[in-house]
Parts: structure tokens; C-alpha cells; sequence
């Protein structure tokens, strides 16, 4: 079985981009394009092995996703890559402190991104 992986992003565009990138290496891909979705996405399915979380979005942003997910008990343990275009230091250690496993910094190194993808999922 491959593996799942959830993109959530507010463009369409960086969500195609992820999709043809990922799908090239056979993983398995559900996206959203709103925070709320992608947590009940996950309640949904247990098989996501890893979220590509984009920082960055309106009503919700990823920081707030991510402390609701990492305090609900059922999905709390999944790996999540925050992916943003804020490229400060501190931008990733506000990321890594709302409780992401790792920062990728837009424009995406895809090999960065691969990296991080199998070191966690």
C-alpha cells in the first residue's frame, strides 16, 4: 500500500504543484484547501501517514490547525511538515513550536520536501 499523504493549502496552484510532484512518486494523495476540512480529513482517515500544512491561510491558519490537532487525542500523533513562504528563522520556530515536525520554506525544494516525507512517514 502506498503511502498517504493530506496537502492542505489555500491555492489551488500549490496544491496541483504538490499533487503532480508526489503522485510521480507513487504516494497516495487526499488535499483541502481550508484548515477545518483538513482536520476532519484526518478524523476520517487513519491511513494518513504525514500533513502538508501551509501556514498561511484565511479564517484559519495552519498554526491554529495544527494546536487543534496536536490536543484531539485520535490524530494528535500524526507528522505534520509546515510549509510556508515565511523564510525568517523565527517563522520556523513559531511553526515547530505550534507543533510541527518540520518547516519547508516556499518556493518547495522538492528534495528537501522528499526528505523530510520519508523521515517522518
Amino acid at each position: 500500500m502506498s503511502k498517504k499523504i493530506l496537502i492542505v493549502d489555500d491555492d489551488p496552484n500549490n496544491i496541483f504543484a504538490l499533487r503532480l510532484t508526489l503522485k510521480a512518486r507513487k504516494y497516495e494523495l487526499k488535499s483541502c484547501m481550508m484548515a477545518e476540512d483538513a482536520i476532519s480529513i484526518l478524523k476520517d482517515d487513519q491511513n494518513i501517514c504525514i500533513v502538508l500544512m501551509d501556514m498561511m491561510m484565511p479564517d484559519m491558519d495552519g498554526y491554529e490547525a495544527i494546536r487543534i490537532i496536536r490536543n484531539t487525542p485520535a490524530i494528535s500523533s500524526i507528522p505534520i511538515i509546515a510549509v510556508t513562504a515565511q523564510a525568517m528563522e523565527q517563522d520556523r520556530a513559531k511553526c515547530l513550536e505550534a507543533g510541527a515536525q518540520d518547516y519547508i520554506k516556499k518556493p518547495i525544494d522538492v528534495d528537501l520536501l522528499l526528505t523530510a516525507i520519508e523521515k517522518y512517514c
